[in-house]
């Protein structure tokens, strides 16, 4: 029989986890060690829990399949809340594991070290940010509640929590019970995809919206052949950008209500029967529609249910919901408004201040010379500038919305696929996850990170403009690449930024940090249509 650690680390591979991120700590020390020994999964480690988080948050994200984030009781599991936090709201399948007291530490009456209340407050508080968790101290019952709660993580994609006191790592169980998939409601399903395809065909406008469960379940392939087959306008949320990059889709572009651009918008607010697969009914997805998206008449399929205005059919599995539709649908041909992704033109290589346009700009020159490249996204500016990036696949917390996410995101995607990424960072976000690149070059990892420097935290000043705090030094970032094992570039014209993307694609031996010096109060097209927005809805709200 394999001891308890063993068996974690094989249910774990033998569900399609690829590796695990972590910190070691006292508690999770011989947890660690059996990891390493083993080489049953590869560990990548980082430099602080929220990095390991946030890594493993991009990795689940574009693989469609479990990562693993490891650490230790206390001062290092309560380090990583945050990022946990946002993978159960953005619903990304992380497994966290965490060392903890062996059986009977605290029965000499002292506190424990990294203890905060009582021994199980960190167990109180993981119950919150995850979807199922496990204590491992019962060796008997222990390959069961390992299964239970990784397939959870797997039916449900967000995280999980298992907790294996540091004493038990190597004590013998029953092999994990292999993985057992959902079974949703074909019924259900069937029925569900017959009435809805009955509105669309009685509809004069539909139209099909993509969220992040098509790319969290796997199958942008299966929806972009129903999209084929229906002949439909498609458009993603905004949380959902990237999404069906390289399919054989007309994609009208990213839905971002009266931040967006008109045509985009006609299609969502102007369907009588828009049909919304895996899309999360957050307010970065619709709280600028203005209230024009009419969820009457909408259907809504996500989190095991297909919703159909007013009723709603239960334990319907997004994937057989779509694979009913497909077996059953026809082309609509309906005539409604159309868009397609406008160009926002090229770039011009000139000695002209920077903009954060330009960069967009800048990027999609260089993807139309090599191919697009994957890309992760911090909070800011520049996520608002992605979306003027052709559609290239991109993970960003566009919904939880915290900063942090874009240099150990992006990490995480080369760790797990291998593929070079492309990471967009604000120097606000880059001063606090940003030092994980200095582990790129133990691993190899090679990405080109375009970090917007405007000297503030650029984003918080368009909603409160004035205030002293929005300041940030000028750290020199590009002068500290080298230090940390890459190559550093500052630029502040456009020419300078084209050199640089050019020279940076060409060098694969270590990372690539392009400083992008922006003028403060400079910001991208779509952010500046966004803060109108918020403020003409505001300004309506208070008239009301």
């Amino acid at each position: 029989m394999p001891g308890l650690a063993e068996a974690v680390l094989l249910a774990l591979k033998d569900r399609g986890a690829g590796e695990v991120f972590g910190i070691p700590g006292d508690f999770a020390l011989p947890f660690f060690k059996i990891l390493e020994s083993s080489d049953i999964l590869p560990l990548y480690t980082l430099s602080h829990e929220p990095g390991v988080g946030f890594a493993a948050d991009g990795a689940a994200r574009f693989t469609s399949r479990l990562s693993v984030a490891c650490v230790t009781y206390g001062a290092g599991a309560l380090n990583m809340i945050n990022p946990v936090a946002q993978a159960y709201a953005e619903k990304t399948p992380m497994v966290v594991i965490s060392g903890a007291p062996g059986a009977g530490e605290a029965a000499n009456g002292l506190l424990l070290h990294h203890q905060v209340k009582r021994l199980d407050s960190q167990w109180e508080i993981f119950k919150e940010l995850t979807c199922a968790q496990a204590r491992l101290d019962d060796p008997a019952v222990a390959h069961r509640e390992i299964a239970r709660v990784l397939d959870r993580c797997l039916h449900e994609s967000r995280p999980v929590y298992l907790e294996i006191p540091r004493d038990l790592v190597a004590t013998p169980v029953n092999p994990v019970p292999a993985y057992l998939p959902p079974s949703g409601n074909s019924e259900a399903a069937q029925s569900a995809a017959r009435e809805v395809l009955s509105r669309l065909a009685a509809a004069s406008r539909p139209a099909l919206m993509v969220g992040v469960e098509a790319r969290r379940y796997g199958i942008e392939d299966k929806v972009a052949e129903l999209a084929a087959i229906l002949k439909v306008p498609v458009t993603t949320s905004f949380m959902g950008r990237g999404l069906m990059a390289g399919k054989n889709v007309p994609l009208a572009g990213t839905y971002l209500g009266a931040a967006g651009k008109p045509d985009v918008s006609a299609v969502v607010e102007e369907s009588d029967c828009l049909l919304m697969l895996g899309v999360i009914l957050s307010d970065t997805n619709f709280g600028v529609s203005g209230g024009k998206v009419d969820m009457r008449h909408a259907v809504h399929a996500f989190d095991g249910q297909v919703r159909v205005g007013l009723h709603y059919y239960p334990d319907v599995l997004l994937r057989d919901f779509v694979d009913r539709m497909i077996a059953e649908a026809r082309p609509l041909d309906r005539a409604g408004p159309s868009a397609a992704e406008e160009e926002i033109g090229a770039l011009i290589e000139d000695a002209d201040t920077l903009h954060p346009m330009d960069i967009a700009r800048a990027i999609n020159g260089l993807f139309a010379e090599v191919g697009p490249m994957p890309m992760t996204s911090d909070m800011g500016d520049c996520l608002f500038t992605a979306m003027d990036i052709d559609n290239t696949e991109l993970a960003a917390p566009g919904y939880y919305a915290s900063m942090g996410f874009g240099v150990p995101g992006g990490l995480g995607v080369q760790a797990a696929t291998g593929r070079r990424p492309l990471i967009l960072v604000g120097d606000g976000a880059f001063q606090m996850t940003g030092w994980e690149l200095g582990n790129c070059r133990k691993y190899g990892w090679n990405p080109i990170v375009v970090l917007f420097n405007n000297t503030s935290w650029e984003m918080l000043r368009v909603f409160q403009p004035g205030p002293a705090y929005h300041d940030l030094p000028d750290w020199h970032y590009a002068d500290l690449a080298t230090g940390l094992g890459g190559r550093g570039h500052r630029v502040s014209t456009r020419a300078e930024l084209a050199k640089a993307l050019r020279d940076a694609y060409a060098d694969e031996s270590r990372f690539q940090l392009i400083e992008a010096m922006l003028p403060r109060g400079a910001i991208s097209d779509t952010l500046q249509r966004f803060v109108n927005a918020i403020r003409s809805l505001s300004a309506l709200s208070q008239e009301a």
